[in-house]
């Protein structure tokens, strides 16, 4: 089994393989598809595994931008996934997976993160289940009469000329707000979404909405609010729809301040997805992220990462005045928090050293310890984009 590089001559292969492993595609899905994918080809964020000339399986790395206590960071969304069904539980899947990591590196990614359509192979490479994908479901009613009393914030119609200025207005409010999973694509990939017709797009100073209509209902794609009167008035905005359409299904995170706008609510009608994330360069992603700056711990780790050594070893991490570091110990103490890559990353995303502990992902180490690793990296980590 060869993996390299796929090149536009393999994408017909690929595409036959992504029938097979998810379904088939309607001849404008397909169309998008290679649109979506082929400026990646020659970026090396599409490998293929090969039998001779014969692809056994394909893996995609979109580039992304994912938010950690307000602070970006490259992010390696692993998508696309599949394997010839008559070469499944040969390996190849796991080999694909472990070029991914290795290639996310090279391309300057610390951390990744993917949907799992199975949790077995991507836990054996290091993954580990952290945030979610969240939908809610609510009255359309409801959301009329949420609208911005005074009624200041002008929206307008979004296009393909928007996509820089939409980019930027992503990075602003996830910033400002301290947000924590969520991601933005680049502008080639939203001109590509915002070409959709099915989509209704509008604009705001520090909001947005994509929306559309699904079978007599509306679902939200993606709404983002930098303020309490844009919010209000985006969501209003959808729910002016409310003598058609009886129910809005939205992507929003757990404590979308829309939730506490609602009149009226008792029960939420919720549907989560769960994804998994994976360190590929611990030192930089913890460099990379944002905590809290009222937090200030020095709190010794063991790590191991059969897959990336780099990361294998003895750390002291140190947060304080928003930032972290990682560094080495050169001499083995023995006497810190252990954890593998997998329970490592998911004390990244947020996942609390309690659960971790009663889960088999965090050893040694003392009550303190866990205390102060909590105060840094505690966090409800969420996603609004399915990729």
């Amino acid at each position: 089994m060869e993996i390299r590089d796929l090149t536009s001559d393999d994408l017909d292969a690929v595409l036959d393989s992504r029938r097979r492993a998810f379904g088939p595609l309607s001849g404008d899905s397909a169309r998008t598809w290679r649109e979506l994918v082929s400026p990646m080809l020659p970026e090396g964020r599409y490998l293929g595994a090969f039998d001779g000339t014969r692809l056994l399986g394909a893996a995609r790395i979109n580039p992304y931008v994912q938010w950690w206590h307000g602070r970006p960071q490259p992010m390696g969304g692993v998508a696309g996934v599949t394997v010839a069904p008559e070469d499944r539980g040969r390996g190849v899947g796991r080999a694909l997976m472990e070029a991914v990591i290795e290639r996310c590196a090279v391309l300057g990614q610390a951390v990744s993160a993917l949907y799992p359509a199975t949790t077995p192979l991507y836990r054996s490479v290091g993954y580990e289940h952290a945030g979610v994908f969240q939908r809610i479901t609510v009255p359309t009613e409801a959301l009329r009469t949420v609208g911005d009393p005074g009624g200041a914030v002008k929206l307008r119609r979004m296009g393909l000329s928007d996509a820089a200025e939409l980019v930027a207005l992503i990075a602003r409010v996830h910033a400002a707000s301290r947000a924590s999973g969520p991601l933005c694509m680049d502008e080639r990939t939203w001109r590509l979404w915002l070409e959709d017709d099915d989509d209704f797009c509008y604009l705001a100073e520090d909001g947005f909405v994509v929306y559309r209509w699904r079978n007599g209902d509306i679902e939200v794609d993606n709404l983002v609010a930098g303020s309490e009167a844009t919010a209000r008035t985006l969501w209003s905005m959808v729910g002016s729809a409310s003598s058609v359409a009886k129910s809005v299904t939205a992507c929003v995170g757990p404590d979308d301040p829309m939730l506490w706008m609602l009149r009226e609510r008792s029960k939420d009608e919720v549907a989560h997805t769960r994804w998994m994330f994976r360190l590929v360069d611990l030192p930089a992603a913890v460099e990379a992220r944002g905590f809290p700056a009222g937090v200030s711990v020095e709190v010794p780790v063991e790590v191991t990462d059969s897959h990336r050594p780099g990361n294998t070893g003895e750390w002291l991490l140190r947060v304080d005045g928003g930032s972290g570091t990682a560094t080495r110990l050169d001499a083995a103490r023995g006497e810190g928090s252990r954890l593998s890559i997998g329970g490592m990353s998911a004390l990244f995303a947020g996942v609390s050293t309690a659960t971790l502990r009663r889960a088999g992902l965090l050893a040694g180490g003392s009550p303190e310890a866990d205390d102060a690793l909590d105060s840094a990296f505690g966090c409800a980590a969420y996603m609004i984009d399915y990729f």
